[in-house]
């Protein structure tokens, strides 16, 4: 079975097998484009070879080669100018010169092809000294085919949809193995509700029966507290897993109330104490699950203690709801270990399940559609836990 270190591994190892794989795939196409242009080079050697035959030509020269040739050229966009940039000829211009604008085209495409294109210089042998109309020398510009352009980018379109689909896939992924744990939440919530049924009820009922035998016994009444505690325990499991009901509540009376259970059932050697609110802080929540959320937090911060130091309770309002820290004396967090915290299994105690910090980011997140962070943290001074509430 793989543990946390094994899939971190194997995910880590995929990233690069995934990388390698794109690497090579770029080399490869890199060989591929670099082994056209020089065959695109070559073609334009023998084009231009035969352009300059065709300008130096008499009337007795056979150019049916010659002109083969260059009929041959379907692909590469060239211009042909002559030595005071008159042009001479031109082939498979992008856009075609055509139409009144033909020549303002021409001169910007020649302009283009001086600046990023290739120019080939063609000295040419004149056939009579008589002959002065005959250019001495032809300037051939061109650039890469349109074909070999496509061919460049393709390589890049082609990662970025493979890794659209990775991504689509990673997220679809995501998203069941997160549907599937909030199966297994909903599962094991209700279920131990539904455990916790049979011996809160069968509580209550002892509970009725040594009240008429004992009526005036001092140690009913705690018992009672500790029965309506289950009760609520009961009530918290079972609303995980459904969309519970939000109510607008002082937030000071949950941590009051709070701190004052606290207090009583936490060591003498734990300080706890909260900063009120000067006003109300009135925010819409489920009262019995936030009050789950900071006891989580208060119990996390008793253990971090090993029983011994205090914990402080801060309630603020915001510009967008309120804000509720939870600072403790204990050992501290790794900053590494921030994000961490929250996921479940993850957990430095040796006897813990690592699923407190985890449910109570779930509450507050999904439920509250708040935020819940590490805001600070020192080895061997303590940690503050943040709630933000809009």
């Amino acid at each position: 079975m793989w543990n946390a270190d094994s899939l971190r591994h194997f995910k880590y190892g995929m990233i690069v097998v995934a990388l390698a794989i794109a690497a090579a795939s770029l080399f490869v196409s890199h060989r591929l484009t670099t082994e056209l242009m020089h065959e695109e080079r070559g073609k334009m050697e023998v084009w231009a070879e035969a352009m300059r035959s065709l300008t130096a030509a008499d009337e007795k020269t056979d150019l049916t080669l010659v002109l083969k040739v260059i009929n041959s050229n379907h692909t590469i966009p060239v211009i042909v100018t002559d030595a005071q940039g008159h042009t001479l000829a031109h082939r498979n211009l992008l856009p075609e010169p055509s139409g009144s604008d033909s020549l303002q085209i021409l001169g910007e495409v020649l302009a283009r092809l001086k600046q990023q294109g290739e120019c080939m210089r063609m000295p040419l042998t004149p056939t009579s000294a008589a002959d002065a109309s005959q250019p001495d020398v032809l300037y051939i510009y061109y650039e890469e085919s349109v074909m070999l352009r496509r061919l460049s980018w393709y390589p890049y379109v082609q990662l970025a949809v493979v890794s659209l689909f990775g991504l689509l896939a990673l997220l679809t992924l995501l998203a069941y193995k997160r549907a599937e744990q909030n199966r297994v939440w909903v599962g094991l919530s209700r279920e131990t509700a539904h455990q916790l049924g049979t011996p809160i009820s069968s509580l209550m009922a002892w509970s009725e029966v040594l009240r008429e035998s004992y009526p005036d016994d001092a140690l009913l009444p705690e018992m009672d507290k500790d029965i309506q505690r289950l009760q609520l325990i009961a009530d918290r499991f079972n609303k995980i897993g459904s969309a519970p009901e939000l109510e607008t509540v002082d937030l000071r009376q949950v941590a009051e109330r709070l701190v004052t259970y606290l207090r009583r059932r936490t060591s003498h050697k734990v300080q706890i104490s909260f900063t009120d609110a000067p006003h109300p802080l009135p925010a819409r929540v489920n009262a019995p699950l936030f009050e789950w959320v900071l006891e989580n937090l208060c119990k996390n911060a008793v253990d971090a203690m090993q029983g011994e130091g205090s914990i402080h309770i801060t309630l603020s309002a915001t510009a967008r709801g309120a804000h509720i820290e939870v600072s403790d004396t204990g050992k501290g967090i790794p900053r590494k270990h921030f994000k961490q915290v929250f996921k479940p299994g993850f957990t430095t105690k040796r006897r813990g399940w690592g699923l407190g910090l985890s449910l109570a980011k779930r509450i507050i997140e999904e439920y509250h559609h708040g935020t819940i962070y590490v805001k600070d943290s020192e080895l061997g001074r303590g940690t503050t836990f943040a709630i933000d509430l809009h």
